[in-house]
C-alpha cells in the first residue's frame, strides 16, 4: 500500500513563484492519489490566492487546499497547516522552491530506509530573475564563505545532521514532539529539528533528494532577509544556547571584532591601522572569492556581485545577531 503523503506550505505573497512551485510538485513521480497540497496562506494581498485558484481549476487530479494563516508567520502557517494534513508524512516545501520530480519519492525511500525522524537533502540556489545581482546572491548563498559548510547547501555524503531544509516527517515524530514554536518566526526549522534530536530522532541528510530554491533578487532584500535570520537565530541560542555551531559564530564575532576595533580606535589611534588591515583582508577574501567564481561562471556579474552579497549577508546577519543578543538579554533581566 502506497504510503500517503502531505505537503504543507506557508506563503504569503508569492504570486512570482507559487506557480513555479505547484507545478514541480504536480510533476512528481510519486503516485498522485497518494498525494495532496496544503498550503496555508498568510491572506496574500497579491495575485497569489489566484493563481493558486487558477491550477487547481486546471488540475483537479491533484489534491490542493488553501487555509488561512492569520498570523502571517512561517512556523503559524506551517502549524495550519499540519493541523489540515492526512498524509502518513508531511514534507515541508516553500513557495520559493521546486523540488526535483523524485524529491517525494526520495523522501519517502529515505525515511523508510533509515528510520530517520526527518529526511532532507539538498538546495540547488538559482536566481529568481535573470540579473548580475540576482545571479551573483544565489552564487553567494551556496558559496562556502555565505554557507559555512551546511551540508545541504554545499553537498556533502549521505548522515545524520543537526538539520535539512524542507524536511520530510513521519507523522509520529510529528505527534511526538509537538507543533512549531510560533514565538519563533525565523529558524523555527532548526529548532524543530533540535527538539526531534533531543528526543532521540535522527534528522538525516540524503543528497539524492533535491530542490530548486530560489534566491532573492537585489541587495535589500536580501539584508531584511539575513538580518531576520540573524536575529531570530539569537533569540533561538537564548533558548538553547548548547545548538551554536561553529559556522553561526563567525559572523557576529566578526561583526562585534570590527565595532570594538572602531570604538577603540578613539582612545589609541593606531588601533584604527589594525582595523584598516582586517577590513583589507576580509575585502581581498571576498573579492577573489568573486573573481574565482566569476572566472569559473565567465560571468563579471558574479565577480562583481559576490563580494557584495557576502558583505550583505555576514554585517546584517551578524549586525543583527548582536542586536537581538543584547536586547533580548535585557529584556530577561528586566
Amino acid at each position: 500500500m502506497t504510503v500517503t503523503v502531505s505537503i504543507i506550505v506557508p506563503c504569503y505573497n508569492e504570486e512570482s513563484t507559487i506557480k513555479i512551485l505547484l507545478e514541480a510538485i504536480h510533476r512528481q513521480s510519486y503516485d498522485r492519489k497518494a498525494m495532496e497540497v496544503v498550503i496555508a496562506d498568510g491572506l496574500s494581498t497579491d495575485g497569489t490566492r489566484l493563481k493558486i485558484d487558477e491550477f487547481v481549476f486546471r488540475h483537479p487530479e491533484l489534491s490542493i487546499r488553501v487555509v488561512n494563516n492569520g498570523k502571517r508567520t512561517i512556523p503559524a502557517g506551517l502549524n495550519r497547516a499540519i493541523e489540515e494534513a492526512k498524509g502518513d508524512i508531511i514534507i515541508r516545501l516553500d513557495a520559493h522552491a521546486a523540488p526535483d520530480r523524485d524529491y517525494v519519492e526520495h523522501c519517502v525511500a529515505t525515511l523508510e530506509r533509515t528510520g530517520a525522524a526527518n529526511a532532507g537533502g539538498v538546495w540547488k540556489i538559482r536566481p529568481l530573475i535573470d540579473d548580475w545581482k540576482s545571479r551573483a546572491i544565489a552564487a553567494a548563498a551556496a558559496h562556502p564563505l555565505g554557507a559555512g559548510g551546511a551540508r545541504y547547501r554545499t553537498g556533502g555524503k549521505a548522515g545524520a545532521t543537526d538539520t535539512v531544509p524542507f524536511g520530510a516527517f513521519p507523522r509520529h515524530w510529528v505527534e511526538k514532539v509537538g507543533s512549531f514554536k510560533e514565538d519563533l518566526e525565523t529558524n523555527e526549522d532548526y529548532e524543530y529539528n533540535l527538539r526531534l534530536r533531543k528526543a532521540g530522532g535522527v534528522v538525516y541528510f540524503d543528497p539524492e533528494i533535491q530542490s530548486v530554491y530560489y534566491a532573492r533578487p537585489d541587495f535589500i532584500s536580501l539584508a531584511k532577509q539575513y538580518a531576520r535570520y540573524g536575529y531570530w537565530k539569537a533569540r533561538m541560542l537564548l533558548r538553547y544556547p548548547s545548538s551554536l555551531r561553529w559556522r553561526q559564530a563567525i559572523p557576529p564575532i566578526f561583526v562585534a571584532s570590527v565595532i570594538v576595533l572602531g570604538l577603540f580606535g578613539f582612545v589609541c589611534r593606531p588601533v584604527w591601522w589594525l582595523l584598516g588591515g582586517v577590513l583589507g583582508l576580509y575585502a581581498a577574501i571576498t573579492c577573489l572569492a568573486g573573481w574565482k567564481a566569476g572566472f569559473l561562471t565567465r560571468d563579471p556579474g558574479i565577480a562583481l556581485g559576490l563580494p557584495i552579497a557576502l558583505w550583505t549577508m555576514h554585517f546584517n546577519w551578524g549586525g543583527a545577531f548582536i542586536w537581538s543578543m543584547i536586547y533580548n538579554w535585557r529584556r530577561r533581566l528586566t
